[in-house]
């Protein structure tokens, strides 16, 4: 899938990746737990992929791995932990594995073990961007077919959780708004800008041009909106 090019940590040893996983000697027969690593590793596509090609490969390798091996809510807490993880949120992550008994010998999710001696391998892909990412021909931000209003639709109060400030908010869309709409619509209610937010819902990356309908969003279920930290939009 890529090569990693590196990372800035402390612990001796090199990092090498390779069909999409990264991983590291084991220094025994018996495998010690370590705190995540509160570090993003960074590493190169072979193929340059779009924001919506990383999206599509993330959604099919965790929609797809429960069928294979290990247990479906192992999965559900390592994609939850990786998210809070790429948002610079460790804490969140490491509260997430601690919760699952999963355990990183290597201190990175790319290996991984549930509490029976099951192993999980998480790829490179799944836990940060390239750095060779491409952008979208059609732009990111505001391409007219879905950004302009729509008409119609069901009036409904979404619940979103911001991870910036850990509080619950309440905002009113219309059914058949695009989840670009909504981001839109939060920006002028919280000041949060809509490149800062990414959407999360049952464990699963809302993108943009979503309809809020599409999205099949319970009652009463509440949308994680991880908000970025970063002072300017990604050029």
């Amino acid at each position: 899938m890529g090569g990693c090019i590196g990372i800035t940590r402390s612990r001796s040893g090199p990092i090498e990746e390779s069909s999409g996983t990264v991983s590291r000697p084991n220094s025994g027969g018996l495998r010690k737990n370590q705190s995540l690593c509160h570090e993003t590793i960074r590493w190169k596509s072979d193929v340059p992929l779009t924001e919506g090609q990383l999206r599509s490969k993330r959604d099919e390798f965790w929609d797809t791995a429960p069928a294979f091996e290990g247990r479906k809510e192992i999965w559900d807490a390592l994609r939850a932990a990786a998210v809070a993880a790429e948002a610079m949120d460790f804490q969140l992550a490491q509260a997430i594995l601690d919760g699952a008994s999963v355990s990183v010998p290597n201190g990175y999710l790319t290996e991984c073990y549930d509490e029976w001696g099951t192993r999980y391998q998480v790829p490179i892909y799944c836990l940060s961007p390239p750095i060779n990412m491409v952008k979208e021909a059609s732009g990111r931000d505001s391409p007219a077919e879905w950004s302009e209003p729509v008409e119609g639709g069901a009036e409904l109060t979404l619940r979103l959780r911001l991870s910036s400030t850990c509080k619950d908010v309440d905002l009113a869309v219309y059914s058949r708004h695009t989840i670009a709409q909504c981001k839109n619509k939060l920006h002028a209610q919280e000041n949060i800008e809509p490149w800062r937010q990414r959407w999360f819902y049952s464990g699963k990356l809302l993108g943009d041009r979503l309809l809020v309908e599409e999205a099949r969003i319970t009652p009463g279920y509440v949308v994680q909106v991880i908000v970025s930290t970063d002072p300017q939009p990604p050029s």
